[in-house]
C-alpha cells in the first residue's frame, strides 16, 4: 500500500491568481496540466471545463497593477493531473 494521498479531483473551475474566487491552494500542491483542443498549454493561468475556455497572456502586455492582460480562447478543455 502506498502512503501517498489522492489528490482530490479537479474542479470545473480553476484559476492561478490567489485573489480569484477560483482559487484552491490544495489542488496546487502537484502539477495542474491543461490541454485546449487536444494540445497542452503551458501558459493557462484560468479555466472552465464546462464553458470551454481558457483564459492565458496576451503577450508581454500588463494593466496598470502589473498583472499580465488575459485574452479568452474557447475550444474542448481538459484538466489532468502531471
Amino acid at each position: 500500500m502506498s502512503d501517498t494521498p489522492q489528490p482530490i479531483p479537479l474542479p470545473d473551475r480553476l484559476s492561478v491568481d490567489p485573489r480569484s474566487a477560483h482559487h484552491i491552494a490544495a489542488v496546487f500542491e502537484r502539477e495542474v496540466g491543461i490541454r485546449l483542443n487536444d494540445k497542452e498549454r503551458l501558459d493557462v493561468e484560468e479555466y472552465c471545463i464546462s464553458e470551454g475556455w481558457v483564459k492565458v497572456p496576451a503577450g508581454k502586455a500588463r494593466d496598470r497593477k502589473g498583472n499580465p492582460l488575459l485574452i479568452k480562447l474557447k475550444g474542448k478543455v481538459e484538466a489532468f493531473y502531471r
